[in-house]
């Protein structure tokens, strides 16, 4: 595939190249085809949302937004088989609030599996923790200009423009981890496992980190990468390495955690409230 002269990899999950009766009738409606909480894009505004899933660097597809990395829930199924052994039953449930000893909140994990027996009862869970890039420079302008006529802007040449958007590795990085230091500790202690999905070229940028075998891992690194499918037109996410590690220390690793008999309590009422099962 011919790389553009602008940055938008992926409007509404779509190439902006794509003009077919489901590319433009996701743009109309400003839909998300990656299992988004509502079937609308919500990234950055609700009513008007930013709609790039990915943007061009070096020559390849950045991922932008972490909802895109639910492409087929793979990254689910690649999380539940490190955390639960083979023919186990699981459920999934989305922006789970993580408290801390004292009541505060460790900031929310984007998924938390859970594994439950024959009776229904939760008995395990997992954390996942997804990160796409931050982008430093302006998208929204390009992305707006491009979509005022998607038609006529399609192969739109944006290179000579300002503040030209570029992935922020640097900082993607430093709120990764400021968000694990809070988590960890607390998983750490209830010897629970967290699953981490980054894309390829961000998680080229991670600092280093001494690994282990799956076996005796506690997280599980999983690295993604969109590769341009030429039959359908569009870029598919595709798994393209996993690492595995102890925790990460942290300053913030000690946090005292609460109860894990309390936190089950919450999975068991949010799990009662939803019907999908795998």
């Amino acid at each position: 595939m011919e790389i553009p002269k602008h940055p938008l990899a992926e409007v509404f999950g779509h190439l902006t190249t794509d003009f077919s009766e489901r590319a433009v009738g996701y743009r109309r409606n400003k839909l998300c085809p990656f299992n988004n909480k509502v079937p609308n894009c919500t990234k950055d505004k609700a009513k008007n949302p930013l709609g790039v899933c990915s943007i061009f660097h070096n020559h390849s597809p950045v991922i932008t937004c972490p909802i895109r990395f639910r492409e087929d829930w793979l990254v689910v199924k690649d999380a539940a088989d490190f955390f639960f052994p083979e023919g186990a039953r699981w459920s999934s449930l989305t922006e789970v609030r993580l408290n801390d000893g004292d009541g505060k909140s460790a900031g929310n994990i984007d998924v938390v599996l859970v594994a439950y027996d024959e009776k229904e009862r939760i008995y395990d869970f997992g954390a996942l923790e997804i990160q796409a890039v931050y982008i430093s420079g302006n998208v929204r302008e390009p992305f707006e200009y491009y979509m005022n006529d998607p038609q006529a802007n399609q192969v739109m040449d944006w290179t000579g423009q300002p503040n030209y958007p570029c992935p922020d590795h640097l900082f993607s990085s430093q709120k990764l981890f400021a968000r694990l230091s809070f988590k960890t500790g607390i998983l750490k202690n209830w010897h629970k496992k967290m699953a981490v999905f980054l894309d390829l070229e961000e998680f080229s940028n991670v600092p280093n980190i001494e690994y282990t075998s799956r076996r005796e891992a506690e997280v599980g690194w999983f690295i993604y990468n969109l590769i341009y499918d030429d039959r359908h037109q569009r870029y598919k996410l595709v798994k393209f390495d996993e690492k595995f590690s102890k925790f990460p220390l942290f300053p913030s690793s000690s946090t005292r955690p609460s109860k894990l008999d309390k936190f089950m309590k919450v999975l068991e009422e949010k799990i009662s409230k939803t019907v999908i099962i795998c």
